[in-house]
């Protein structure tokens, strides 16, 4: 080994959630692990920069506080949550409407009244839905039938309910609007989304994984340290310098993971591109998601009307998310003069965030989670192992650090 060799029982290679969560087991098990990442900074896809006073999430994120490894691993109070209001606004062709959760915002479920927003029969069976996914246990979700959502929605819904009102909403979950991710996976969803609160922490979504990362022993995650190949001793980082440890966890995006790890599948990736827009003064306002029902944007949200702080010249702080990772900014301002009613001339375009690889296409049938082992002393974890969400890459990271520790005879 070369100088400045670090010798620890576990490497992991990458400080996303599911690296971060990963080590924080091991370290709890009693293992010396390292982590290297090779940005400034931990969270992957979950960083939050800051722009001109503004605090700009690399895409558009939400928090959702039903998650169970959010639950187990993070004390909530701690990121100072704000929340957006429960339900969504549809707004397009077909005029504005609400679509509200009424247990918990009843004075706003108004459009949920017989044929406003759907029909008697598709609210009936919407509110059936949402019951036996909120009160059923996860695990019997998990092993239902698993079909594409728009197959599964299309058995209670009628057609004009699942292309005006469930498409546009879900094409902005999933990052797809042909509806053929796994219906488990939508079934789960819904269910956390009903179950829990969608929100965002104050200083935005890059508190997540600094949190994650805080639960480490100082030392644990070193920074600006790309790995550049495994070796059969640990790995090299792209500086040369080697790193010894029996045990290598491979933490980084799909397509990263498989450079590393030649022949691991690498799965096909929803992509999308998230523009922010300083407005005069907000055009809702109200911490609410605006989708649009036309599909010529996925959605759009004043966030700074979620978390006030965001936007530190006393300007409103508009987030709009569109699908692929070639938006043109006047069709998208232009849209957003539609959607919300108001004068899009005087806002100032702040920045573009293209993901490539927002997301793992996820269409039925698709294994809700995956073995993390590659080969001997090598694994591999993250959201694109299991679902395309924060519980699922520290899900992920949790079964890797499970393998691990089961492999090494310590479970």
């Amino acid at each position: 080994m070369a100088p400045g060799t670090a010798a620890v029982d576990v490497i992991v290679a990458g400080a996303g959630a599911a690296g971060l969560a990963c080590a924080q087991d091991l370290y709890a098990a009693g293992l010396r692990v390292l982590v290297v990442e090779a940005s400034d900074a931990v969270g992957g896809r979950m960083r939050t920069d800051a722009l001109r006073g503004f605090r700009l999430d690399r895409g558009f994120q939400v928090f959702n506080t039903a998650y169970p490894q959010v639950r187990r691993r993070l004390a909530l109070k701690d990121l100072r949550l704000h929340p957006f209001t429960p339900g969504f606004v549809l707004s397009g062709a077909r005029g504005r409407y609400r679509f509200a959760d009424p247990t918990r915002r009843p004075d706003q479920a108004a459009d949920l009244l017989p044929g406003r927003l759907a029909p008697l029969r598709d609210v009936l069976a919407l509110g059936l839905l949402g019951a036996r996914d909120m009160v059923l246990p996860a695990a019997l979700l998990r092993c239902g039938p698993d079909v594409p959502t728009e197959r599964a929605l299309r058995r209670v819904l009628s057609a004009r309910t699942v292309d005006e009102v469930m498409r546009p909403f879900l094409a902005g979950v999933f990052l797809e609007n042909g509806l053929e991710t796994s219906s488990r996976y939508f079934h789960l969803v819904w269910r956390s989304m009903l179950r829990g609160t969608l929100c965002l922490p104050e200083q935005g979504i890059g508190a997540v994984p600094r949190a994650l990362a805080a639960a480490l022993p100082p030392g644990t995650v070193r920074l600006e340290a790309p790995v550049a190949a495994l070796t059969a001793d640990g790995v090299v980082l792209g500086d040369g310098t080697e790193l010894a440890a029996r045990t290598v966890v491979v933490a980084t995006e799909a397509a990263a993971a498989a450079r590393l790890l030649p022949g691991l599948a690498v799965p096909p990736a929803r992509s999308v591109t998230t523009l922010y827009h300083a407005a005069p003064v907000s055009p809702l306002a109200e911490p609410t998601l605006v989708v649009d029902s036309d599909g010529v944007v996925l959605n759009s949200v004043v966030l700074s009307e979620v978390v006030p702080g965001c936007a530190g010249d006393g300007r409103a702080l508009v987030s709009t998310s569109v699908l692929g990772t070639a938006a043109d900014e006047p069709t998208v301002r232009a849209r957003l003069a539609e959607l919300y009613e108001a004068d899009t001339s005087g806002w100032e375009h702040l920045a573009d965030y293209p993901i490539a690889a927002a997301l793992p296409a996820m269409p039925a049938p698709h294994p809700l989670s995956r073995s993390t082992r590659f080969g001997p002393g090598r694994y591999v974890c993250g959201d694109h192992r299991a679902t395309g969400s924060v519980q699922g890459a520290l899900g992920s990271g949790a079964r890797a650090a499970r393998e691990v520790l089961a492999d090494l005879g310590l479970r």
